[in-house]
């Protein structure tokens, strides 16, 4: 249980990649840490590319960066949706800016990207975005995992289990 008492975040949007969202939610809770589903408040339940559903806990505009460890944002669809609500941008940009554990998956560096901590960076995300976090500063590369201080990206769902790994041994 090498993260008990730790309390990380897992956005939700509607569209989010359910392998990107599921895997990291399981396997933070079966290492201890007390996850938390948050959503933009859109709705009740959020509905994942392959249908599954999912409920939130709460809403981005009802926590405090302050009380959590670490935020993990999948990608899909779902970070399209989320950057439209600022309440959930201002949650990453306020994680990062606290020095705490920011980690993002596949289109989720579009979240990276709308809160503005990506300029200077380096990073990795899914191929077709490269161009849109290069344009907001980031240095961007092909790798399964890059860790810059506490941001964590990968690339897919085949980086999963190297992702995972880098976000439990920051935390």
């Amino acid at each position: 249980m090498e993260l008990q008492g730790k309390k990380i975040i897992i956005l939700v949007e509607q569209m989010y990649n359910d392998l990107e969202f599921w895997y990291p939610y399981y396997r933070l809770k079966e290492a201890g840490a007390e996850v938390v589903v948050v959503g933009s408040g859109s709705s009740e339940e959020y509905t994942g590319k392959s249908g599954i559903p999912c409920k939130a806990d709460t809403s981005a505009e009802q926590i405090s960066a302050a009380d959590f460890d670490g935020i993990v944002i999948p990608g899909g669809y779902a970070p399209d949706h989320m950057r439209r609500h600022p309440s959930m941008v201002k949650l990453v940009k306020d994680l990062f800016e606290a020095g705490k554990v920011v980690a993002a998956i596949c289109h989720a560096g579009w979240m990276l990207a709308s809160a503005d901590i990506v300029k200077g960076r380096s990073l990795t995300s899914f191929f077709a975005i490269k161009d849109d976090l290069v344009n907001a500063g980031a240095n961007w590369v092909d790798q399964e995992v890059v860790v810059d201080g506490k941001l964590i990206t990968s690339r897919k769902p085949d980086d999963l289990p190297a992702f995972m790994k880098a976000i439990i041994e920051a935390l």
